[in-house]
């Protein structure tokens, strides 16, 4: 047996900030992440992508790359391993695993081929040198309202595609005061620090698998079910995972192309993208092209909220991004509706990105909220205040904590709201243009089934195994110490083993989910175990074992809106002379739930803040409509916040435990993510007193803004 090692944390963890457990190993090296790990006679692969964003794959000539040095394999249309054409798998029906298994291209940077050579350099060498051509059909990537093949779906990932009360258009008639905008975020991208790579390779009748996985147990099963696998013969890990966001929760093509590859050559094979793969084979967050209107009395009460959003999806599969959603649990009125759209054409499937709707919904309607602000002559938190529901708008159903308002009051004390001009324009610094924004965040509180499992040893140390993930947010940590609370034992006395799909099901790190859903598990089954040991329970050679499966108590939750929420607030310093925007400083105060570890969860709630700032004012994928292709498909020309573009940022929160849930805990690792943006862009708005409801917001953007360049074409 090995024996536990000591994780570095306090008795009664809980609550109290601990560096990460795995902290050491990753600045040292000792971490092994997808790409890292040795296996005799490893073999790597290269994908070839299209360059064409719609046809068909007339021909493939391989055999001048097969006759080069290295050379194993060329895998094409033609010659591929078949998949099962019905895929559905953790996320339903999914056509983009349908890799080689048709010579259709539906986007550019499309799977066409993979060549798999003894080295990383030689795979390339060869890929680069493969001659593919193609009969090319006319593409569309005009993303834009009034698309005739534009539709409202059945159903988005935060439900209904539409959700509807009251008569809209009445009480916007009926209104004094009318807010009409229109709001427009492009294509984004996810860019984990890790790059997407995988291992495969089989070992006496198992198919032993290493990839990058926010989801170990999820990703196998799927991987069975797509190669007509006994889902006991695959057996998946992914020990680190450098960041995911989304990115890393579904079956990719390097997983699929690496298997393929090892059941063809009977040997290792690694795969492992570029940067700029990862720009068409992983997927991203769609544009939307949104709508708010809102109609108040004079004195801001809301008589009608409409929100009506556009995302794009691919050919393939529909995916919605549900940023109308974002309004259906915020804000109370009497005619409410909410419509998703969506509009399939020739680009690479989108995919859920930290606070998918959310995070570009709240951009539209906390600044549709703060012009309605504006027009009442209200302050933004008071009319925020004013319109504060009592019970879900839509659902009708109670919710589950709801400290909005507090958070606001707080955020206020601290930002310093009190000292603000409400006018915009006035304050200067020097050349600098000075304004503050606010908006207020939210994001659903979800839990998923899981099984755990804990183990007394015989040498009084304790074993916890549980299929989660740590893609970076400090899941082993928190989780140790949820553990060490409910065994009530010594930190080092405990061991906690993740992400091996052998350990059972579990939900995948996303949806902010991942820590709530694995620590019920973990401590009912480390409960139970307390107990027995207590009654006198005798622990044998091999151990003593107790399982859980929280299906049960996970569906006996009573229906309510979960939430957790936020207030954001920014400060920006604008030059007029050059259009430079620079964010001075931001601060979010949250209602997320039990903190279980303070220092990681303060790191997540920033890591997200800065997502909305980079949003707001930097991030921008630009498709080119001649060639179907992304303009800046890599880090030169995809610009991001770096650090000379974080300001002094701060975030914390309030005490607000979920009391249905027995750990209390929320979730915090997308909500950070959601209304810092709209904070910026509000407060671009006091500084100047021009509106951008366009992100991001260009130095051009603020130099000849919206209104004037209408009026110059």
């Amino acid at each position: 047996m090995t024996p536990a090692t000591t994780t570095g944390l306090a008795p009664r963890a809980v609550g109290t900030p601990h560096v990460r457990l795995e902290g050491r190993d990753k600045v040292t090296g000792a971490a092994r992440y997808a790409a890292d790990f040795p296996a005799d006679g490893l073999a790597h692969g290269w994908i070839v992508t299209s360059t064409v964003a719609r046809g068909r794959i007339a021909s493939v000539d391989d055999l001048p790359a097969l006759k080069m040095p290295g050379v194993l394999a060329v895998l094409h249309h033609g010659n591929a391993p078949r998949l099962k054409e019905d895929f559905a798998g953790t996320f339903g029906p999914d056509a983009t695993t349908q890799i080689l298994q048709h010579d259709r291209v539906p986007h550019a940077g499309w799977p066409v081929a993979c060549v798999v050579a003894e080295t990383p350099e030689q795979a390339r060498e060869a890929a680069e040198t493969l001659v593919v051509t193609y009969d090319t059909e006319p593409h569309d990537v005009d993303f834009r309202p009034g698309h005739p093949a534009a539709y409202t779906p059945d159903a988005s990932p935060a439900g209904p595609g539409r959700a509807e009360k009251g008569d809209v258009e009445a009480e916007l008639a009926a209104s004094d005061v009318v807010v009409d905008a229109h709001y427009s975020t492009p294509e984004l991208y996810h860019n984990a620090m890790e790059p997407h790579a995988a291992m495969a390779y089989w070992d006496d009748g198992r198919l032993e698998v290493v990839d990058t996985t926010q989801g170990a147990y999820a990703t196998a099963q799927d991987l069975a079910q797509l190669f007509g696998l006994d889902p006991a013969s695959v057996h998946l890990r992914s020990e680190h995972v450098g960041g995911g966001f989304g990115s890393k929760a579904q079956v990719r093509a390097h997983l699929i192309l690496a298997v393929m590859a090892t059941n063809l050559l009977g040997r290792p094979v690694r795969i492992a993208l570029t940067r700029p793969q990862m720009f068409s084979l992983i997927g991203h967050r769609s544009r939307t092209a949104q709508r708010v209107r809102l109609g108040a009395g004079t004195d801001g009460r809301l008589r009608a909220l409409e929100h009506t959003a556009l995302s794009a999806t691919s050919t393939l599969r529909e995916f919605v991004e549900p940023s109308a959603a974002y309004g259906r649990t915020m804000y109370d009125a009497n005619g409410h509706r909410t419509v998703n759209n969506v509009l399939p054409l020739d680009v690479p499937t989108p995919t859920y990105m930290r606070a998918p709707g959310e995070a570009p919904g709240s951009f539209a309607m906390e600044c549709a909220l703060d012009e309605l602000a504006e027009r009442c002559g209200l302050d933004p938190i008071a009319l925020r205040a004013r319109n504060e529901p009592s019970v879900g708008p839509v659902s009708g159903l109670p919710y589950a904590g709801h400290r909005l308002l507090d958070c606001f009051a707080e955020g206020a004390r601290r930002f310093g709201w009190a000292e603000r001009d409400p006018r915009p324009g006035v304050r200067r610094d020097g050349r600098w243009l000075i304004g503050t924004g606010t908006a207020a965040a939210s994001f659903f509180t979800g839990v998923f089934p899981v099984t755990a499992a804990v183990t007394a040893n015989a040498d009084g140390t304790f074993t916890v195994r549980i299929t989660a993930a740590d893609i970076g947010t400090g899941a082993r940590t928190a989780l140790t110490q949820l553990a060490v609370e409910a065994l009530d034992v010594e930190p080092s006395r405990v061991r906690l083993l993740i992400a091996d799909s052998d350990f059972g099901n579990a939900w995948l790190a996303g949806g902010s989910m991942g820590t709530r859903s694995w620590g019920w598990a973990i401590q009912l089954a480390a409960r139970e175990l307390r107990e027995r040991l207590a009654l006198g329970a005798a622990v044998p050679a091999d151990g003593l074992t107790v399982r859980s499966d929280t299906e049960q108590a996970v569906r006996a939750l009573a229906a309510a809106e979960r939430h957790a929420y936020g207030a954001q607030f920014a400060e920006v310093a604008v030059d007029p002379g050059t259009g430079e925007i620079r964010v001075r400083r931001m601060l979010g105060i949250f209602a997320a739930g039990r903190i279980v570890n303070p220092l990681t969860a303060r790191s997540q709630l920033t890591g997200g803040m800065i997502w909305g700032l980079s949003a707001a004012l930097h991030e921008e994928g630009i498709r080119d409509a001649a060639s179907g292709a992304l303009v800046n498909a890599d880090l030169a020309g995809y610009h991001y916040a770096a650090h000379a573009d974080v300001p002094a940022i701060e975030a914390d929160w309030l005490d607000d435990p979920d009391p249905d849930d027995p750990v209390g805990i929320k979730g915090i690792g997308e909500i950070g993510a959601v209304g810092s943006a709209a904070a910026v862009a509000n407060a671009v708005w006091h500084a100047t007193g021009v509106r951008h409801r366009d992100l991001p917001i260009r130095p051009d953007r603020v130099l000849i803004p919206e209104q004037e360049r209408a009026g110059h074409s």
